[in-house]
């Protein structure tokens, strides 16, 4: 019977598809540590205010990145080039989700709306981190080489998303509501198309290491078009709903280290 814990397990147990799986990840999140780390010098300075909490983002994302090759590094691997069509990162700014990154290359200070609009996009992204790695936490916390990676970086995410919900929160009190509204629904629904497209490319890539016959590719593939269904039909709203976070300002100290990895 496929789980989500078994075919995880699978992954997690060959080499090559974890290698995989894990220079996936580390590029991503190194990818986010970057992007954060030019919106927070470039922040306007009717927002400077938000500099060190943009920064802290991208140095979690950046330790992030850290943790995966060390976990590669750990049983002797090293990372692997991304293939393009598992490129989630890519994929989102190619389907104008973020800011772009000429934008971010230039030393033009960035607009007030340009920070609500990376505030929306991340609040879409970082719904889908938390609940991925919720997913890996409730069945890998456990486990004695990921479980201590997978819970700091959960926790990470959790903060990320909760302080994303508090800003815009902020910015919405202070007129910006209605655009907040309409990006997150453009973003949202960008989203769930290049997550079923890089889910597709990424077992299309794991099947093949892994040798998996056609019918349990094809079970997988039905699967994630069901999910892109769900979430284009009803699912994507809880991507744009928004609601004070009970962690308060979850992003407002230092980003904690991760020596045991890095």
């Amino acid at each position: 019977m496929l789980s989500a814990k078994s075919l995880f397990t699978e992954i997690l147990d060959n080499d090559d598809s974890f290698r995989l799986f894990c220079s996936i990840a580390a590029s991503g999140e190194s990818q986010g540590g970057w992007e954060n780390a030019r919106i927070a010098a470039l922040v306007p300075e009717s927002e400077r205010g938000l500099a060190p909490k943009i920064t802290r983002h991208g140095a979690d994302e950046d330790k992030h990145g850290r943790i995966f090759n060390a976990l590669m590094k750990k049983r002797g691997l090293d990372p692997v080039p991304v293939p393009p069509d598992t490129d989630y990162t890519m994929l989102l700014e190619r389907n104008g989700i973020g800011l772009a990154h000429d934008k971010l290359k230039a030393d033009q200070p960035l607009t007030v709306q340009d920070i609500v609009t990376y505030l929306a996009h991340s609040r879409v992204t970082e719904q889908r981190a938390s609940e991925q790695m919720e997913l890996l936490r409730k069945h890998f916390a456990d486990h004695p080489d990921l479980g201590r990676a997978v819970k700091m970086i959960s926790g990470d995410e959790d903060n990320h998303l909760a302080y994303c919900h508090e800003e815009l929160l902020r910015f919405a009190y202070a007129g910006h509501g209605r655009d907040i509204q309409r990006i997150l629904k453009e973003c949202a629904l960008a989203e769930i198309r290049v997550y079923r497209d890089v889910s597709l490319a990424v077992m299309a890539h794991m099947g093949r290491i892994l040798g998996w016959p056609k019918a349990k590719s094809a079970v997988l593939a039905a699967g994630i078009h069901a999910v892109y269904a769900y979430e284009r039909a009803v699912g994507w709203r809880r991507m744009v709903s928004l609601k004070m976070p009970e962690r308060r300002d979850a992003l407002g100290g230092p980003a904690t280290a991760a020596p045991e990895f890095a």
